[in-house]
């Protein structure tokens, strides 16, 4: 991340990756990036924030892709440097949905940073949290009822714990899954062993994503194919999770409708063609 110091580093960066995400057939994405690893570097919440926020409007008008934007709270760091970002990041919250929680699991349970999500909540901001992937099972709970997150980034270590399952599937909380992050971390030892699709077949509401793919490899039009090449989803898993990304999305209520219905004129389209 040395390269990245201004704000124009932050626009070609983030243009970068909507090009390429605009290539493989993403119509909406919810991005996250971290403040607290650029601010340690010297670089100000302000440049990082407006060289990304320029390059997503750009984004919207020149690839087609609509976008939010949510920061996420570094977990190794103390509670009060997330705090303190929290206090910056706040003078430009017209321009994120939302915050976060981030980076290594290990001994860094989401229940360490239980006021900073709720002052997070009261200012009106969405909440998610990574947790379940390197962590235990008891990290998901932790970000479900102490931090109140809405959706849980990965959450693929749930499937040890059935009672979770069962929560999960009945209050339809969302898991946002990035298999090739999983792969690349050792949580699983291949796409081929991958829960994703048992995690479908137990009815919760998975989405499958890029995590880190400039470290990770594969943007999310590479977790689809490579995911499907391994464990051979279904067309119907591939339609529920199409349109479980979006119903999972913090976009209004008029452009999910409109998304989804996008989503089911394709499918109608191929069904036609195929027949």
């Amino acid at each position: 991340m040395a390269v990245l110091r201004d704000e124009q580093d932050f626009y070609d960066l983030t243009t970068a990756y909507l090009k390429r995400a605009c290539g493989q057939g993403v119509r909406h994405a919810e991005i996250f990036f971290d403040p607290q690893a650029h601010n340690a570097r010297g670089v100000a919440v302000d440049t990082v924030i407006e060289g990304i926020w320029h390059a997503l409007r750009d984004g919207e008008r020149n690839y087609g892709i609509s976008t939010l934007l949510i920061p996420c709270f570094l977990r190794d760091k103390t509670p009060e440097s997330a705090a303190m970002i929290l206090t910056r990041l706040l003078r430009y919250k017209d321009r994120f949905v939302g915050i976060g929680l981030d980076s290594a699991e290990p001994n860094n349970p989401p229940s360490k940073f239980a006021a900073v999500f709720h002052r997070a909540k009261a200012e009106g901001l969405r909440l998610v949290c990574h947790a379940g992937e390197e962590g235990p099972p008891e990290y998901v709970w932790d970000a479900i009822q102490v931090l109140e997150a809405e959706r849980i980034d990965h959450g693929v270590r749930a499937m040890e714990d059935l009672q979770l399952v069962e929560y999960l599937r009945r209050e339809q909380i969302p898991l946002t899954v990035c298999p090739l992050s999983n792969v690349r971390l050792h949580v699983v030892p291949s796409l081929s062993m991958h829960p994703i699709k048992r995690m479908l077949e137990a009815g919760l509401v998975v989405t499958c994503n890029s995590g880190h793919p400039a470290y990770f490899g594969g943007y999310a039009g590479d977790n689809f194919a490579r995911c499907d090449d391994a464990l051979r989803f279904t067309n119907a898993e591939m339609i529920a999770l199409a349109r479980n990304s979006f119903n999972a999305s913090f976009i209004g209520d008029e452009a999910k409708r409109a998304f989804l219905d996008e989503v089911d004129a394709y499918v109608a389209s191929t069904a036609s063609a195929a027949s």
